[in-house]
């Protein structure tokens, strides 16, 4: 019986690859951001930080020690407060990170396809949904053959970028025939990128106005990070610069901070929310805060930023503190996107606009994969 089940699993398994194996060849390309629970409070709150937190790669703390940490005073204080914080940026339509991350996928595919329409484009979360796992599926259903992994992270760093290299290799590492991977490190050097947040700022201040100063406010990582390797902390400072040049800002119009740090480990600095207290004890009464390290508006952004940081630089002395939007799903971010994938796709038939195989050729292997599945009695 057992025998028996497992052949039908097979045949079953089988039946899906000659499926794909029929379909023409395609290229894919898949967006990943870090990801979000699935409703703004406590229940929905505790798997996706013990998967979030639960990464080695965003935690490295011996795995038997930090289990107790994680499953014993983390996940049972901090998920009823990180519900409220959802909470205050929950919309209508859900997450402001899933929703904006999948009118941006949606944006990608119209702008892509108009060229080149052989190419796919999936939306993933590396914690929680949809997963990286589902969209891989997907792509493998959709017979893609070559893929291009492109993490919604300008910047790198093994707490976001490498996690999601270890679970796209992880999928492959159960298939067996995978497609040839491409993988995007980062796009924080493209000028298409700086260009782009450069503009978003000047268009927001035509808008409200020139600011005292300007705080670029990028997450935080531990200091151990750094020196270990970790390259995260200069490419934050280079973006900084780069995009301070683009706006012809003076070094005394701007600066740089790290936000959103958690435990007692040191982070990289300077904090942001002790920025903004020295800011406002200083004098500065109009401050605008830019995060260009998210590619997306989210709970660290519109909450963490926008209402928080903003109570804390007004009761320090400030008057008032702007938050600029990330790119989101603006027209320039698509372009950007576009750009970055065309770049690191070139030389696949897809990127070119043209299809894989010819027409002719693809119908008669798809008449012989139909004959090979008759013959296995896989139909």
């Amino acid at each position: 019986m057992k025998k028996a089940r497992e052949t039908l699993v097979t045949t079953r398994r089988g039946v899906a690859e000659v499926t794909a194996h029929r379909q023409p060849a395609r290229a894919g390309i898949l967006l990943v951001n870090l990801g979000t629970p699935e409703a703004p409070t406590a229940k929905a709150l505790r798997p996706y930080l013990k998967q979030f937190l639960g990464d080695p790669r965003v935690v490295e703390v011996p795995r038997p020690i930090w289990w107790l940490i994680l499953n014993g005073i983390i996940l049972p204080f901090r998920s009823p407060k990180s519900a409220r914080a959802y909470a205050e940026v929950w919309t209508e339509e859900g997450s402001p990170l899933l929703v904006n991350n999948q009118h941006l996928a949606d944006k990608l595919t119209d702008h892509i396809q108009r060229d080149c329409p052989d190419i796919s484009v999936a939306l993933a979360m590396s914690y929680g949904q949809p997963s990286i796992q589902s969209a891989l599926d997907r792509f493998k259903a959709e017979n893609v053959q070559r893929l291009l992994v492109l993490p919604l992270y300008p910047q790198y760093s093994a707490t976001t970028t490498a996690s999601v290299f270890d679970q796209v290799t992880t999928w492959m590492q159960g298939q067996r025939w995978f497609p040839e991977l491409r993988f995007i490190n980062d796009y924080y050097r493209e000028e298409a990128w700086q260009r782009a947040v450069a503009d978003s700022i000047r268009d927001f201040q035509g808008e409200h106005g020139q600011p005292d100063k300007l705080l670029f406010s990028f997450h935080g990582i531990p200091k151990r990070n750094l020196l270990a390797g970790d390259p995260y902390y200069c490419q934050c400072q280079f973006s900084a610069r780069q995009i301070a040049d683009r706006l012809g800002l003076q070094d005394e119009q701007w600066q740089a901070s790290f936000q959103s740090r958690l435990g007692r480990a040191e982070w990289l600095k300077p904090y942001t929310d002790q920025t903004l207290e020295e800011l406002g004890h200083a004098g500065v009464k109009q401050l605008q805060v830019v995060c260009p390290g998210f590619s997306i508006d989210c709970l660290e952004t519109l909450e963490e930023i926008a209402m928080e940081g903003k109570e804390e630089f007004v009761e320090a002395g400030g008057e008032d503190l702007k938050y600029i939007p990330c790119l989101n799903d603006s027209d320039a971010h698509v372009t950007v996107l576009a750009g970055v994938a065309h770049r690191h796709g070139q030389g696949w038939p897809e990127f070119e606009g043209r299809s894989a195989e010819p027409q002719a050729h693809v119908d008669k292997r798809l008449e012989q994969t139909d004959k090979a599945a008759l013959a296995l009695n896989l139909k």
